[in-house]
């Protein structure tokens, strides 16, 4: 049997909708005719005749009518797609009555229409569903029909998530910065992430450009070509139910999200001056003397290199945390190393980066704050400026790292911003 997960709540006091296919609203669906009387005309001045002869010769003329015909769509299937419509149609006649019952028995509602019959209900997955349709002629000679299908069973199920890139649930109805990037989270390995993809929607006011870009085979981040202008109104649209998603992977339930961009808000960390700048709309409204990554390079755990800069780049902000418990050892430096470091705890962190650089108060490096550079990577910070970002700042908005050293933010460390536009799309999996 697929596995079935129990959707995430997003953090906001609005849940995302129920899961559709479980919608099983009751309502029955009928049609009726009207009797169908004979009448006969006669020429100016003249009286109609109403002989038995005439009677039984008109009677004997008439060709009969033949029984009316109901046919079902799908006829009879063990894999119907339960997003696919059913349909009842009554040919040389009309529909009386159709009932559509599921395996409780609980009516599929529809809408009837003369001839025609359409359910309106999305349905469940591997359930077996039966019809009852009555049709009648002309002559009024009824036709009755019973017919029974059964949707498709998946061999897996995958639910859909929308996090921020550190990971975390995104707010439906929330607000972010204009550097927002929501991610949607599958639960299971994407086989086919074209076809995952095409069930995304992204609908902006006003219109934005934007693509997707797969950072694995699990998360797809939506980012437009430029900064959001302040006020746009984002919703996305993942309708995976009853799509197949590769290899009998199906979307478990069709899920969305919205949310409103703020404020812009945007902050330059210089570390040639030693000084985040940090600018509402275009007014500077606070520069922060601080000391930024020391430079240069060790080693770290199983081979890997350790940069000791704060990597330039377009960051957003992912978290904030009050305190952050920081150690060396979760970016690889070990903490018995000459400049490693056991975890302690550190007020008023707003983190940047998903392995770990925060903008955070350090009253311990005040004396090299605007002058000189000293941390591993995060930006030192006095208490007043750094409890003021942390209070001031929102998920999504921009921190430009600029005129530092060592390599660039990568895009797995939360730098999205920084990958060229044109690698971006190219990210799509239907570029």
């Amino acid at each position: 049997m697929p596995r079935i997960r129990t959707r995430r709540p997003l953090r906001s006091a609005a849940l995302l909708a129920p899961l559709v296919a479980a919608s099983l609203a009751s309502a029955a669906c009928t049609a009726t005719t009207h009797g169908l009387g004979q009448h006969g005309s006669s020429s100016p001045g003249a009286r109609a005749s109403s002989s038995p002869a005439t009677a039984s010769a008109r009677s004997s003329s008439a060709a009969p009518v033949g029984k009316a015909v109901i046919s079902v769509t799908p006829a009879s299937a063990k894999f119907y797609n339960p997003t696919a419509p059913v349909s009842v149609f009554a040919r040389n006649g009309r529909l009386l009555a159709v009932t559509m019952v599921n395996p409780a028995g609980k009516q599929v509602t529809g809408t009837v229409s003369g001839s025609s019959w359409r359910s309106t209900e999305v349905l469940g997955y591997g359930r077996t569903y039966t019809i009852k349709a009555v049709a009648v002629n002309a002559d009024g000679v009824r036709t009755k029909k019973t017919s029974s299908f059964t949707t498709l069973t998946p061999d897996n199920m995958t639910l859909p998530y929308f996090d921020t890139v550190y990971g975390s649930a995104m707010a439906d109805k929330g607000t972010y910065g204009v550097g927002m990037i929501p991610v949607v989270h599958f639960d299971e390995p994407i086989p086919d992430q074209a076809a995952a993809e095409r069930a995304l929607q992204v609908t902006t006011s006003p219109h934005v450009d934007g693509s997707w870009y797969w950072a694995d085979d699990q998360d797809v981040h939506w980012r437009p070509k430029t900064f959001y202008t302040p006020g746009t109104t984002v919703r996305i649209d993942a309708k995976v139910y009853g799509k197949d998603l590769g290899n009998g992977l199906y979307g478990q339930s069709d899920e969305s999200i919205s949310f409103t961009v703020g404020p812009k808000r945007v902050s330059i960390a210089d570390a040639a001056t030693h000084k985040v700048k940090v600018y509402f709309g275009d007014k500077l409204v606070r520069t922060m003397p601080t000391s930024m990554g020391r430079g240069g390079s060790v080693p770290g755990k199983n081979g890997q290199t350790i940069y000791l800069w704060t990597m330039p780049g377009t960051y957003t902000v992912i978290n904030h945390e009050n305190p952050a418990t920081m150690s060396s050892d979760s970016y690889g430096l070990p903490a018995n190393s000459p400049l490693g470091y056991a975890p302690e705890k550190v007020p008023w962190a707003t983190k940047i980066s998903t392995d770990g650089i925060y903008l955070h108060e350090l009253d311990a490096t005040v004396w090299a704050q605007g002058h000189q550079n000293l941390s591993h990577g995060c930006l030192n910070l006095n208490y007043d400026n750094a409890k003021w970002f942390y209070t001031h700042s929102t998920v999504g908005d921009v921190v430009e790292v600029v005129h530092s050293g060592g390599p660039k933010i990568q895009q797995w460390q939360g730098g999205d911003w920084s990958v060229p536009w044109s690698q971006w799309v190219a990210g799509s999996a239907l570029h």
